[in-house]
C-alpha cells in the first residue's frame, strides 16, 4: 500500500472518530507538503470544518494529533491555517522502497479479459505525400496516450485510416502518368512515399503555371480553375477510379504499394505500430450504406437535387452533408463507414480519434450521428484534439513542397546528437557502432521528449537545437541520467558490491526525496490516463531525475563504506533506473546503457 493510501485511510478514521464525519479514503488525495514548509504530505482539513465545529487550525491539530497517536506511519506534524501537514516516520521509507523494489511492474497495471477495450486510432495519412512534422506529433502522441492507457490496465487496440482515395490521390497519379517516365522507387533511388510526393508538388507546380497561363489571356482565378484542363483529367481519373476502371485502379494500387512501403520505414524507425490498419478506399461504401440506413430510418433526409442531410439543429449543431447530389461520399459518410467496420472487428467501449483541433466540429458531429445510428460508444467518443506544430522557420505547406519532412527530421536529430555527443566528449571510448547506436537512441528521444512534454491540447513550437541540450527538460537529460544510473550499477558489480541486507537503515532527508518522488509514479500514470496526458508522464520523469541527481550529488554510493546503507543506496539507485524506463517506454523513447 502506497504512502498515500495509508495517510488518507487514516485521516478517513480520524474525522469518524473525531466528528462523526463520514469521508471515504478515496476522498481524501494528500498532496506533497510545499518545500517552504516541514512535511512530506500535506491534508487539507476544510472538508471537515463544518462537521467538527470549529475553526481549521483546531480541525488539523486535533487530527494531527489522533494521527500520531493511531498511524505508525506518522511521525510528526504542523498546521498552517487549513493545511495539516505530516512528517512520515523516516524509517517508514524503508519499507516503501523495499516494496517498490520487490514489484517488478511498479505502476504499471496488468489489463484483464473484463478489462474495457479502448481504441486508439492515429496517424491517419494521405497517400500522396510522405509523412511530416506534424504527422510526427499525431503519431507520438497516439502510440503514447495507447501505452499509457495499457499501463492503466486497459485492453488497447491501436489503429490507423489510411486516406488513399480522393482528388488528391488522382493528382499524383496523373502526374506520374505524364512526368514520370515510368519511374519506380528503385530506379530512382527514393523511398515510394518520397517519390509519390514529389509527383503531388509536380502537378502543383504545373497546375499553377496552367492557371496564371489562363489568368493571363484574361480570365479570373475562378475561370482559370473551371477552364483547367489538368485538373479536368485528375477529375475524370478519380471518376473513372470510382467506376472500377481496370487501368486506373492497377496504376493506383501500384502507386499506393510504394507508400506503404515508405510509411512502414518511416513507422519503424519512428518507434510506433497499429493493430489493425483501414483504408477509406474500403471504408466509404460502408459509410454511404449505414447513410442510406439513417434515410430510411428518418434519422437523415434528403434534398429535392438528390443530396443527403442530417438536421443537427436541435443538438445545438447546423445541417450536416453526408451524400452529395452526385451520390457521392464526404469525410463524415467515410468516418461512419470506418466506425461500422471497427464496431464489427471489435467490441469498442471506448474510442479515442487522435486528431488536430482543426478538426473540433467534425467529430462533435460524428458523435452525434454515430450515437443516433446505434454505435453505443458513438455518444462517448474522445477526439483527443491536439495543437500544432512548426518549426522556428515557419508553418508546413505541402502543396509547395516545402513540407517538414519526418524522415529528414528524423536523420537530422540523429545527426545532431552524433555531432553534440562527440563535441562534449560523450561518446569517447566507444566504437563506431556503439556511437551511432547511442545517436539513434537519443536523438530521436530528444525529438519525441520535445513533442511530447508539451501539453497536447497546447499549439507549440518545435526547436531541434534546444531539444538536443543535455541539460534542461530534456530527452538527452534523463536519458544521460539514466545511463548514469545504470554505470553506478554497472561498477558496483564490478567490484562485487551486491545489494546486501538494508532493512535497519534509517533513510536521510534526500533519499526520503527520492523515494517519495517514486511513489508518485502510479497516480501519475493514472491522471495521465484520466486526462489523456503523455506530458504527465514526460515532466514526471525529468522531476524524477532532477531529484536523483541531487541525490547522487548529496548522498556518497560506491564511496559508502557501510555496507547496509550502500546497499541502501544501490537500491534507490536501481529502482529509479527502473521507473525511468518505465516511464520513458510509456513514450515511446529508448534509454542506453551508456552515454
Amino acid at each position: 500500500m502506497s504512502v498515500d493510501s495509508i495517510i488518507s485511510g487514516a485521516v478517513s478514521r480520524a474525522v469518524k472518530e473525531l466528528y462523526g464525519a463520514d469521508s471515504a479514503p478515496e476522498s481524501i488525495v494528500p498532496q506533497a507538503t510545499r518545500k517552504e514548509f516541514e512535511g512530506n504530505l500535506t491534508v487539507v482539513v476544510f472538508p471537515w470544518v463544518k462537521a467538527a465545529r470549529k475553526a481549521p487550525e483546531a480541525v488539523g491539530q486535533e487530527i494531527g494529533e489522533w494521527l500520531v497517536a493511531n498511524e505508525p506511519a506518522v511521525e510528526r506534524f504542523n498546521v498552517v491555517k487549513g493545511f495539516l501537514n505530516i512528517v512520515i516516520e523516516p524509517r517508514y521509507w524503508n519499507g516503501v522502497l523495499q516494496g517498490i523494489a520487490a514489484d517488478a511492474s511498479y505502476g504499471l497495471k496488468q489489463a484483464t479479459d473484463q478489462s474495457p477495450l479502448v481504441m486508439v486510432e492515429y496517424s491517419s495519412p494521405n497517400t500522396n505525400k510522405p509523412l511530416h512534422l506534424g504527422h510526427v506529433r499525431n503519431n507520438l502522441l497516439g502510440y503514447s496516450l495507447a501505452e499509457i492507457l495499457k499501463a492503466c490496465g486497459n485492453r488497447v487496440v491501436k489503429t490507423n485510416i489510411v486516406n488513399d482515395r480522393g482528388i488528391h490521390i488522382c493528382k499524383s497519379m496523373l502526374a506520374w502518368q505524364k512526368w514520370g517516365e515510368g519511374a519506380t522507387p528503385e530506379s530512382a533511388g527514393v523511398k515510394g512515399d518520397h517519390l509519390i510526393g514529389d509527383y503531388y508538388v509536380a502537378f502543383d507546380k504545373h497546375y499553377r503555371a496552367e492557371l496564371a497561363s489562363l489568368m493571363e489571356q484574361g480570365m479570373t482565378k475562378e475561370e482559370a480553375e473551371a477552364a483547367s484542363p489538368l485538373m479536368a483529367e485528375a477529375r475524370d481519373m478519380l471518376r473513372r477510379w470510382e467506376a472500377g476502371d481496370k487501368d486506373v485502379r492497377a496504376l493506383w494500387e501500384t502507386m499506393n504499394s510504394w507508400v506503404y512501403a515508405g510509411f512502414g520505414e518511416t513507422y519503424r524507425r519512428m518507434g510506433v505500430d497499429f493493430d489493425k490498419i483501414y483504408y477509406e478506399s474500403q471504408t466509404y461504401l460502408e459509410g454511404k450504406e449505414k447513410v442510406l440506413e439513417g434515410l430510411e430510418k428518418g434519422i437523415m433526409y434528403r434534398k429535392e437535387d438528390g443530396s443527403v442531410w442530417a438536421d443537427l439543429t436541435a443538438d445545438g449543431l447546423d445541417h450536416k452533408l453526408l451524400l452529395r447530389s452526385d451520390g457521392t461520399s464526404v469525410y463524415m459518410t467515410q468516418d461512419i463507414g470506418t466506425a461500422k467496420m471497427r464496431f464489427a472487428d471489435y467490441p469498442i467501449d471506448k474510442m479515442i480519434y487522435v486528431v488536430g483541433n482543426e478538426q473540433n466540429y467534425h467529430f462533435q458531429v460524428l458523435s452525434l450521428l454515430l450515437d443516433k445510428l446505434g454505435f453505443k460508444w458513438g455518444k462517448d467518443l474522445v477526439h483527443f484534439s491536439y495543437g500544432m506544430v512548426e518549426l522556428p522557420s515557419g508553418k508546413m505547406k505541402s502543396r509547395e513542397g516545402t513540407v517538414v519532412d519526418a524522415d529528414d527530421l528524423m536523420e537530422s536529430m540523429v545527426a545532431d546528437s552524433r555531432r553534440v555527443s562527440d563535441e562534449l566528449g560523450k561518446n569517447d571510448g566507444m566504437t563506431d557502432a556503439e556511437k551511432a547506436e547511442v545517436a539513434e537512441i537519443v536523438g530521436l528521444g530528444a525529438l519525441k521528449y520535445f513533442l511530447l512534454k508539451v501539453d497536447p491540447r497546447k499549439n507549440m513550437m518545435f526547436n531541434p537545437e534546444e531539444s538536443i541540450d543535455f541539460n534542461g527538460n530534456t530527452g538527452p537529460f534523463i536519458q544521460y541520467a539514466y545511463a548514469r544510473m545504470r554505470s553506478v550499477l554497472r561498477r558496483a558489480a564490478d567490484s562485487g558490491h551486491a545489494i546486501a541486507d538494508y532493512a535497519a537503515v534509517t533513510p536521510c532527508e534526500r533519499e526520503i526525496a527520492l523515494i517519495q518522488r517514486l511513489t508518485d509514479f502510479p497516480s501519475t500514470v493514472a491522471e495521465a490516463g484520466r486526462s489523456y496526458s503523455p506530458a504527465l508522464i514526460a515532466n514526471y520523469a525529468y522531476d524524477l531525475v532532477k531529484e536523483y541527481n541531487q541525490f547522487y550529488h548529496d548522498c556518497p554510493i560506491l564511496r559508502e563504506e557501510n555496507d547496509a546503507v550502500r546497499s541502501f543506496r544501490l537500491e534507490l539507485t536501481a529502482v529509479t533506473a527502473r521507473t525511468v524506463a518505465s516511464a520513458m517506454a510509456l513514450l515511446g523513447i529508448k534509454v542506453p546503457e551508456r552515454m
